[in-house]
């Protein structure tokens, strides 16, 4: 017969003293115990219940809770499982948290202690070293979001040396303190930019603020021939950023709209109406129509055009120049891919547009300012009709005449200095891609 009044106990008795198998209904009837007795104390393999659900089954020593059992806490729902010393986790165990994470590992009076295996709600997985509850001492985390650290943490927080490699291909080896990049360290991101030097509260010490390019404000120029460009990149107090290596550099030029002849300017704005481009505003104060730029190879003085050959790189550089509405596949053809992906892969073949930098600099060689073209029309026909009843290029048609009239320095479409009015001011630009971060100088055409 169960014992059922406070204080009762119903069971094997031994002398006078519990012995052997009952249960025992304590006298504030909050706890009961149900399990094998010895000399008048719980001692081996019991079960006691607590009044709120909550209840211990396992090893009883002399009294206490002692050894390897199952503890359930009603009140969270959590429960573990493993060794327990005086009533406490203490030893090797398993916790299982309601919400859905798990605890594998070292415990010491009833915290986490020593080496651990910690998935948390999220699926978040941290496997190392703890101390207090907390992550402390090396470890290696596993975030939500695919990103992955190791190294040291100090009470729950990244602090020391560490790695983290990201979802996205970025890397960052270095020091840490409370969670963020800090002290010596090195970052190389997933867009080829590399940053070795000093960070504080996450942010790098010797960031380039601007771009410069060296040389006089005004560079006198003669078309046709071929000039070199080289940028710094510096921060706020004019030094160069060494730290900087990898970021991505575009050289440009533009002309002075207001400065061309009458023919030369109704020809390149119906340029820019047809291929769905827009007048510049310069830093200058005034607006420039985009100026072709021309390359040098190594080996020849013959010059080239400074996009890639026709291919899917120039095409995916005409993505960018050209609206969606201009862009239509040829017949039998296959869609293009994104304009995102050709891009990448225009930058990372670098044409002479493109420069990385390299230790805080960047040097753009056999920069040629080309003829403009006197009559671009020829270069956006097509044979496929427009809505009007006209023409539309495709992206390869235009692609490839505007190849072959870059490459025609002599043709007739291509407009002399002398159409330009007396002192005409064009400009260079060099942009930081990855911030749209732009640097100009002035040219004058002589």
């Amino acid at each position: 017969m169960a014992a059922s009044r406070p204080g009762s106990y119903c069971g094997e008795v031994k002398a006078l003293r519990r012995d052997g198998y009952g249960v025992y209904v304590y006298p504030n009837s909050f706890f009961q115990y149900e399990g094998e007795w010895k000399q008048g104390r719980k001692h081996g393999h019991g079960k006691l219940l607590f009044k709120d659900g909550s209840y211990y089954e396992g090893e009883f020593v002399d009294g206490e809770i002692k050894g390897n059992g199952l503890r359930y806490w009603a009140s969270t729902g959590n429960t573990y499982s493993g060794q327990f010393l005086f009533g406490e986790l203490h030893g090797h165990g398993v916790i299982r948290y309601a919400d859905g994470g798990k605890y594998e590992g070292e415990f010491s009076y009833g915290m986490r202690e020593g080496h651990g295996l910690l998935i948390d709600k999220d699926g978040q997985i941290y496997q190392g070293s703890f101390h207090s509850n907390k992550k402390h001492g090396g470890g290696k985390m596993i975030f939500k979001n695919g990103d992955e650290f190791e190294g040291d943490w100090i009470l729950d927080q990244r602090q020391g040396h560490g790695v983290l490699h990201c979802a996205n291909g970025t890397v960052y080896e270095g020091q840490w303190r409370n969670d963020t990049f800090n002290g010596q360290g090195s970052i190389i991101h997933c867009s080829g930019v590399i940053y070795d030097g000093l960070w504080l509260n996450g942010y790098p010490v010797g960031q380039a603020k601007k771009i410069v390019i060296m040389g006089p404000e005004v560079i006198e120029i003669v078309q046709g021939s071929s000039h070199t460009f080289q940028v710094q990149l510096e921060n706020e107090k004019g030094e160069v950023c060494e730290s900087e290596s990898g970021r991505l550099l575009e050289i440009s030029a533009g002309i002075q709209a207001g400065q061309l002849s009458e023919s030369l300017k109704t020809n390149s704005y119906e340029f820019l109406e047809q291929t769905g481009r827009q007048p510049i505003k310069s830093s200058f104060g005034f607006e420039y129509i985009p100026y072709p730029l021309m390359i040098v190879t190594s080996g020849s003085q013959k010059p080239q055009a400074a996009l890639p050959a026709v291919g899917g790189n120039q095409l995916a550089l005409l993505e960018l120049l050209i609206p969606p509405s201009a862009l239509e596949p040829e017949s039998g053809s296959k869609p293009l891919g994104g304009a995102g992906d050709a891009l990448s892969n225009h930058y990372e073949n670098e044409s002479g547009c493109f420069r990385r930098v390299e230790r805080g600099c960047a040097i753009f060689s056999s920069i040629t300012l080309a003829p403009l073209p006197g009559d671009p029309q020829p270069a956006v026909q097509s044979d496929e009709p427009n809505e009007k009843g006209g023409k539309k290029a495709s992206v390869k048609t235009i692609a490839e005449k505007m190849t072959a009239s870059q490459e025609t320095v002599g043709d007739s479409r291509y407009v002399p200095i002398s159409h330009f009015s007396d002192g005409c001011f064009s400009f260079m630009s060099v942009t930081l891609l990855s911030q749209q971060t732009t640097s100009n100088c002035l040219l004058y055409f002589k």
